[in-house]
């Protein structure tokens, strides 16, 4: 089977956080904040989304089931599905909320008051060929060729050469999550970290694995973080800012468990924690990383159920 009637492709990751660079080797884009998507667009058939764990996602963003006429051919698409907010800029927890609603009315009512877009930035599949091992810039240009129309739900994402400094502090100024550069005779590698796309954000953020949760004074719920070290789960401290009770009534529903499978460090009320099978992903906003490995200002995201608590590696 090719890749297209398959539809298990894992996308490609970036492997390096950098500052601000400047490359005649590199192209650099804006990057979205929302949720890592594969569109599989056939303007016969019709339109499929899968996540980065190949979960199907039209029935969380039904607003997007036309996308196949936007395209000329049969073609495979990464790309963000992301929410845009009034001021013109992604608002990830419009599609992180999205992502967790189960209910038909509530996800309909939020596809008309909050639609989602999606935004192509690559192509791994054009007419009834795989095209992962053509350099990034020939995949750009088949990109182009495969698309018949944008709009409000799909759009292709907008680069520029060498300047990455530049981008990013336009980036800045406008207060998004950063820029994307990558190199330009760059190939496609499925589910692979590679130094060929650097990541520089404005705001710093991971994924952890949620391992716990302890009740704190005034109705403050503090959420303990992992990540793995290898196969081993490693202690990362906690966040207590912007967990919402949606998200924590999820969490609650996760089995407890009686002890942890890291050491964690006494005090910062780790000893009243409530442990939890480490399962769930949730993304974490910080200012900058600590001496010590811990960050500055952390602000919990949401969660995120795209991604595989196996998946949250230390840095």
């Amino acid at each position: 089977m090719d890749l297209f009637e398959q539809k298990q492709v894992k996308p490609m990751l970036i492997g390096v956080e950098t500052e601000p660079f400047d490359d005649p080797a590199y192209i650099f884009e804006m990057k979205f904040d929302g949720e890592r998507c594969v569109a599989y667009l056939d303007p016969k058939s019709g339109t499929e989304l899968r996540n980065k764990r190949n979960v199907k996602m039209l029935p969380k963003v039904p607003e997007l089931s036309e996308l196949h006429q936007y395209v000329k051919t049969k073609c495979v698409l990464d790309g963000e599905l992301t929410c845009i907010g009034t001021d013109g800029k992604p608002v990830f927890h419009e599609i992180q909320r999205r992502s967790l609603m189960t209910n038909k009315l509530r996800i309909d009512f939020a596809a008309k008051q909050h639609p989602a877009t999606f935004v192509a930035f690559d192509i791994l599949y054009y007419k009834d060929k795989d095209v992962k091992s053509l350099p990034l810039m020939e995949r750009k240009a088949l990109l182009q060729k495969a698309i018949k129309e944008e709009n409000a739900r799909f759009a292709v994402s907008r680069y520029i050469e060498e300047q990455g400094s530049a981008l990013f502090a336009a980036a800045k100024e406008q207060q998004l999550e950063g820029i994307v550069g990558k190199r330009k005779d760059s190939l496609y590698f499925e589910d692979k970290r590679t130094k060929d796309w650097k990541k520089v954000k404005f705001y710093l953020d991971d994924d952890f694995v949620i391992c716990g949760y302890i009740f704190k004074e005034n109705n403050m719920i503090s959420i303990v973080l992992g990540q793995y070290r290898g196969s081993e789960l490693i202690y990362k401290g906690h966040v207590t800012m912007g967990v919402s009770r949606k998200d924590f009534k999820i969490i609650q529903q996760q089995p407890e468990i009686a002890m942890p499978s890291f050491d964690f460090p006494a005090g910062h009320g780790n000893e009243n924690a409530v442990w939890i099978e480490p399962e769930l992903v949730c993304k974490v906003e910080f200012m900058e990383r600590t001496q010590s490995g811990g960050m500055r200002q952390p602000r919990f995201q949401g969660i995120r159920m795209d991604k595989a608590a196996e998946d949250c590696v230390e840095k």
